[in-house]
C-alpha cells in the first residue's frame, strides 16, 4: 500500500496498475488506498467501479457519470481518483468516459486499476514504475493473519496446532482464503465447508498463478460442500451461480426460483415466511463469505472467484445436468458450445448436441439470442432462464413439448408476442416470469398451467385482465403491475383463493364500475380482494374512496401494503426498497375512509403521502382519526388550499403526544401554509 501511495504522488503518473493472483487482496488494498488518499487530501473525490470479465461498458459509463459527473468534475479542476477493479483485458478508457492523459494530468486526477495479469497493466498505459505486483503472504505472515482472524488460542483448542498450521499453509498465502479458513473456527457449523473453501480457493488461485501446480481435486470435497448448514443454503448458493459474474442478484428472484424447486419451505407456511427464510439463507452465505452485499438494495453478489470454485462443485452435484452461459451468445448453443463459465474448464464442458437430453438447469440470460431451437429435448429440465435476450421474438410451437418437468421459466425482457401452444405441456410449472415483454399480447394458454404458484407479468401491453388467470387456483403470488390494464372482469380474482401476494398498481382503479361497450358486465368489486382470506401483501390503485365497501365480512390481514387512493393513477415504477413496507397515498382525508380500512391500514401505516388533497385542513385531526401511531414518514404535497398550519393543538381535546414515531416530514408546494406549529 505504501508503494501505491508513493506512486500516486508522482505527477507524471496518471494510470497505475495493481496486479496479482485472485484472492491476494487487490480489491481490499485499493479500497484502503482510496480512503487514505482522500483522508490525506490527495483527491477531492474517489470513484470505484467493478469492471469484471464481461464488462457492460454503457453501464460502467453511466455509473461513472452518475457518481460525480466525471468529465464535468475534471473540467472544473476537481482532483479525482478513479478505481477500476477486476479488469480482465485491455480497455480503452475513453470508451467509458474517462478523459485523456493530458486532461487527467492537468487537474491531478488519476486512474488505479486492478487485474490478475501484468500484461493488462502494460496495455492500459501504465508506466513501468506504475505496475505494482501484489505478492502472496509469506508463511509467517499467513500464520499471523490466520491467528488474528480466528481469535483462537490453538494450544487450548480442540483443533491441534499442527492441523491449523497445515490449513493456513494450504491457503497459499492468499489473504481472502486465509480469512475464510480462520473465520470458520468462529462458526462451528461452517467448519467443514470453510476449510474446503480455503483449500480449494487457494489452490484454484495458485493454479492460475503457476501453471505447473497440480489440478484442483474438487470431487474430494463434495462432503464439505454438503455440510452447509441446510439444503436450502446449498441450493441457494448454486442458484446464484446461474447469474453472470459480479451481477446484482435480486434476493426476490432467488426466493421465486427457490420456491419453484421446493426451497425455503421448511417450517414455513406463507410466502412472507419463505421470504424471511430466503433472506436468512443469503445472510448465512454472506457470513460464510460465499456471497457479498449487492451494489443495489435488495440484491446480493457472487465474485467470479467463488463462482469459478462453485461451478465444478455444482457439476459434481448435478452431474452433466446443467448449462450456464451468460455473456455474448448470439445463437442457441450447438455442438462444442455447451460450455461452463470458466475457460479453465472448457475441455470438460464440451458436450455433443444430443447430450442436452439430461439437462435439469439451463441459464442463458443476458445474451444476444435471436432464435430458439424447434424443440427442446430436455425431459428432465426444471429451470430455464432466458431473460434479457431482447432478440427472442418467437417461441416455436414444439419448443416445450418435452419439457413437462419444467418448474421455473423466466422469459422477462424478451420480445415474444405470444405464448405458444406448447406451454400447455408445462403441467408442473410453478414459476413463470413474463415481466417487460412489451410485445406480448396473446397469453390465452395461461389457464392450462394449473400448478403455477408465482406469475409475474409487470408492464405487459394488456388492456383487459385475462380471465384465464382465474383458472390458476394454485397461485400464491401475482404481479400484474403496469400502465395499460383498463378492465378487470368480475369473479376472476375472487377465484384465486390461495393468493397471498397481489401487486396490481396500474391505470385501472374504478372498482365495481360498468365496463364500457359491454352489456351488463361490470368490473370487479373491491370486496373480491377483501374476500381473499390468505392475502397478506397487497399493492393496488383505487380511483375513489367510494369504491371501498363500507363493511367487510372478515377483516383482511394485510401485513404489507402499498395502496394509492387518488383521482390520478400512480406512476408505475420498480419496487422500492426504502425500508417502508406499509405505504398509503391519499388525495382525500382519512375521514372519508370506512372504519374497517382504518383498522386494517391506517393504524399500521408507516409511510403516508397526501397529494393534492383539497379537503385537508387538520393534520393532527388526521393523526387522531386514523390512529397513526406507527407513522414514520409523512409527506404533504400539492394543492392543499385549506391547510394553514401543519400542527395545531389549540382545539385538540386529547393531551396525548402526536407523531411520536415520526422520522421524516416532507412538505412540497404548500402555497397556503402560514405556520408549521400552533400551540398554547
Amino acid at each position: 500500500m505504501d508503494e501505491v501511495m508513493k506512486v500516486l504522488k508522482d505527477d507524471q503518473v496518471t494510470v497505475l496498475g495493481v496486479h496479482g493472483v485472485a484472492g491476494v487482496g487487490k480489491t481490499t488494498m485499493v479500497k484502503h488506498v482510496g480512503a487514505q488518499s482522500k483522508k490525506d487530501g490527495l483527491f477531492d473525490h474517489v470513484i470505484m467501479v467493478v469492471v469484471s470479465k464481461n464488462p457492460d461498458l454503457e453501464e460502467i459509463q453511466d455509473t461513472l457519470a452518475e457518481s460525480l459527473g466525471l468529465k464535468e468534475g475534471i473540467i472544473r479542476g476537481n482532483r479525482m481518483l478513479i478505481i477500476l477493479d477486476d479488469i480482465w483485458g485491455s480497455l480503452e478508457l475513453s470508451r467509458i468516459g474517462i478523459p485523456s492523459h493530458n486532461e487527467l494530468q492537468r487537474c491531478n486526477s488519476k486512474v488505479v486499476l486492478t487485474t490478475r495479469k501484468s500484461d493488462v497493466c502494460h496495455f492500459m498505459g501504465c508506466h513501468a514504475n506504475a505496475q505494482i505486483l501484489l505478492n502472496v503472504l509469506s508463511e509467517g505472515d499467513s500464520w499471523k493473519l490466520f491467528m488474528e482472524t480466528s481469535g483462537k488460542s490453538f494450544h487450548e483448542s480442540t483443533i491441534s496446532y499442527d492441523e491449523a498450521r497445515k490449513v493456513a499453509r494450504e491457503c497459499g498465502g492468499l489473504p481472502k482464503a486465509i480469512k475464510a479458513a480462520a473465520r470458520s473456527l468462529r462458526d462451528k457449523y461452517l467448519d467443514e465447508w470453510n476449510e474446503a473453501l480455503a483449500r480449494e480457493f487457494g489452490d484454484d488461485c495458485l493454479d492460475e498463478w503457476n501453471e505447473t501446480a497440480h489440478p484442483v481435486n474438487f470431487k474430494a470435497k463434495n462432503d464439505a460442500f454438503d455440510s452447509l448448514a441446510t439444503h436450502d443454503a446449498t441450493s441457494c448458493f448454486l442458484l446464484c451461480c446461474l447469474f453472470p459474474e459480479n451481477y446484482d442478484i435480486p434476493i426476490e428472484k432467488l426466493l421465486k426460483y427457490g420456491i419453484g424447486i421446493g426451497l425455503f419451505q421448511y417450517d414455513t407456511h406463507t410466502m412472507q415466511e419463505a421470504r424471511d427464510r430466503a433472506q436468512s439463507v443469503v445472510n448465512y452465505l454472506k457470513a460464510s463469505r460465499l456471497l457479498l452485499d449487492g451494489t443495489k438494495k435488495g440484491c446480493t453478489r457472487m465474485t467470479d472467484d467463488i463462482r469459478n470454485l462453485a461451478m465444478p462443485v455444482m457439476r459434481s452435484q448435478e452431474g452433466d445436468g446443467f448449462l450456464v452461459k451468460a455473456g455474448e451468445l448470439e445463437k442457441w448453443p450447438e455442438a462444442g458450445l455447451w460450455q461452463g463459465i470458466t475457460s479453465r474448464l472448457r475441455k470438460i464442458w464440451d458436450w455433443p448436441i444430443d447430450a442436452h437430453e439430461g439437462y435439469s438447469i439451463i441459464s442463458l440470460m443476458k445474451n444476444k439470442l435471436h432464435k430458439l431451437p424447434k424443440s427442446l429435448a430436455c425431459s428432465e429440465l426444471q429451470i430455464l432462464l432466458l431473460q434479457s435476450n431482447a432478440g427472442i421474438r418467437d417461441i416455436p410451437e414444439n419448443f416445450l413439448q418435452s419439457a413437462n418437468a419444467l418448474r421455473v421459466f423466466d422469459l422477462s425482457f424478451t420480445s415474444i408476442s405470444s405464448l405458444s401452444s406448447s406451454f400447455s405441456f408445462l403441467t408442473n410449472l410453478q414459476v413463470l416470469n413474463l415481466d417487460l415483454c412489451h410485445d406480448l399480447s396473446n397469453i390465452s394458454v395461461l389457464g392450462k398451467l394449473k400448478k403455477l404458484e408465482i406469475l409475474s407479468m409487470r408492464e405487459l401491453p394488456l388492456k383487459k385482465f385475462p380471465k384465464q388467470i382465474g383458472d390458476l387456483t394454485s397461485l400464491r403470488m401475482l404481479d400484474v403491475t403496469g400502465r395499460d390494464l383498463e378492465t378487470i372482469p368480475s369473479k376472476v380474482i375472487s377465484r384465486l383463493y390461495r393468493l397471498e401476494e397481489l401487486h396490481m398498481k396500474f391505470q385501472f382503479g374504478k372498482w365495481g364500475s360498468k365496463i364500457e361497450d359491454a352489456v351488463e358486465e361490470t368490473n370487479a368489486d373491491f370486496d373480491e380482494l377483501t374476500g381473499l382470506l390468505d392475502l397478506n401483501i397487497l399493492g393496488v390503485y383505487i380511483s375513489d374512496a367510494a369504491c371501498l365497501p363500507r363493511s367487510v365480512e372478515y377483516k383482511p390481514n394485510w401485513v404489507e401494503f402499498d395502496i394509492c387512493i387518488s383521482r390520478d393513477a400512480p406512476c408505475v415504477s420498480l419496487p422500492q426498497h426504502d425500508g417502508f413496507s406499509r405505504t398509503l397515498t391519499l388525495d382525500t382525508t382519512i375521514n372519508s375512509l370506512p372504519d374497517w380500512f382504518i383498522s386494517v391500514v391506517t393504524e399500521k401505516v408507516e409511510k403516508l403521502e397526501y397529494t393534492d388533497c383539497e379537503d385537508l385542513n387538520d393534520i393532527v385531526g388526521q393523526y387522531d382519526h386514523g390512529r397513526l401511531l406507527a407513522l414514520k414518514y409523512l409527506s404533504v404535497n400539492g394543492h392543499c388550499k385549506n391547510l394553514k398550519e401543519i400542527i395545531n393543538t389549540m382545539t385538540r381535546v386529547s393531551n396525548k403526544p402526536v407523531f411520536e414515531n415520526l422520522e421524516q416530514l416532507h412538505l412540497y408546494r404548500l402555497y397556503s401554509l402560514k405556520e408549521l406549529c400552533v400551540a398554547w
